[in-house]
């Protein structure tokens, strides 16, 4: 019988200004609601709410974790990576 694998986790990565932004985080409880709301948009990238916009380019997305109270804003390639362009803690 051969072994079973999960679905693969996209990979993450984060523009220039999403960057910065993570720079600056040094609570330790802003870095776990982030690490939280990174796992859930790698598992599932669909699973944030499409932002409307009528620009070229890709879709940016929302993801927002009401109970870790953060928001992440997104866009994700053809090749399954999530840029993450701003975190948000709400």
């Amino acid at each position: 019988m051969a072994p079973q694998h999960g679905s693969r986790r996209a990979r993450i990565a984060f523009s220039d200004s999403a960057a910065k932004q993570l720079e600056n985080i040094t609570s330790e409880a802003e870095i776990h609601a982030l690490d939280r709301a990174l796992v859930v948009v790698s598992v599932d990238p669909g699973v944030g709410e499409p932002i409307p916009g009528d620009t070229p380019g890709p879709q940016l997305r929302q993801y927002a974790d009401e109970v870790e109270r953060v928001r992440l804003l997104y866009w994700v390639t053809a090749l399954r990576t999530v840029v993450v362009v701003a975190y948000i803690g709400v």
